[in-house]
């Protein structure tokens, strides 16, 4: 054998195990290189959404801790809570997040009734939690306790009205979902878009429990 035919050879050879030609001729590799399935990197973006979004919240928080204090006179989170109202607020959206788990456990099943039953409560209780949050608005704007009184109001109806938007976004998402659903089935994608949902739905009812914790139960206090 000449050496130009086992240079040649020794080539073929390592083509051979470290490489196969996939779909348009593009090389792949036999080893487990290559790029990551498609849930995967979907999972991975929606986290940096996620993690983008609860450094936004704390920012928005740390603003508020600030200038809870700042009532120009005003009235403070005291004299116009109304923790009835507030303590609805959190069961409702406490009690979403679990039928949103539930409905998860129907759409592992492929069972579009119970997972549209699942979808359907959680978005009553969403609904139930942003109407009572926009009445709380309402009642302190009727008040004159409006965003332009005081720093202390305008961080508050800036942290508050920040979630409240984020459920209405949820509960937009969580209709066109439940229509995917019937319109096109249990497919991969509505799958992905659905555990995104899931994640984002638990994402907000995190930041309520933070949320109330600062605003409401320490910010009655002052």
């Amino acid at each position: 054998m000449s050496s130009a035919t086992a240079v040649h050879a020794g080539h073929a050879h390592g083509h051979s195990h470290g490489h196969t030609h996939g779909e348009h001729g593009l090389p792949v590799s036999s080893s487990g290189d290559g790029p990551a399935p498609k849930p995967i990197i979907v999972a991975y973006g929606f986290w940096i959404f996620l993690l983008s979004d609860i450094i936004m919240f704390s920012a928005i928080f740390a603003t508020y801790a600030v200038l809870a204090g700042a009532t120009n006179g005003g009235p403070t989170g005291a004299q116009l809570f109304d923790y009835t109202n507030v303590a609805i607020e959190t069961g409702c959206l406490l009690a979403s997040s679990f039928t949103c788990g539930m409905m998860m456990l129907a759409v592992h099943e492929e069972s579009r009734i119970w997972s549209t039953v699942g979808a359907a409560v959680t978005f009553v209780f969403g609904a139930i939690f942003l109407a009572l949050e926009l009445t709380e608005f309402a009642d302190m704007i009727a008040k004159g306790a409006t965003p332009q009184r005081s720093a202390f109001l305008s961080s508050f109806f800036t942290l508050v009205g920040c979630h409240g938007a984020h459920v209405a976004i949820g509960l937009l998402w969580l209709t066109v979902m439940v229509l995917q659903i019937w319109a096109k089935g249990f497919r991969d994608t509505i799958l992905r878009r659905l555990a995104c949902f899931s994640l984002f739905w638990h994402a907000l009812d995190i930041i309520w429990v933070a949320l109330f914790s600062i605003v409401y139960l320490m910010g009655g206090g002052r």
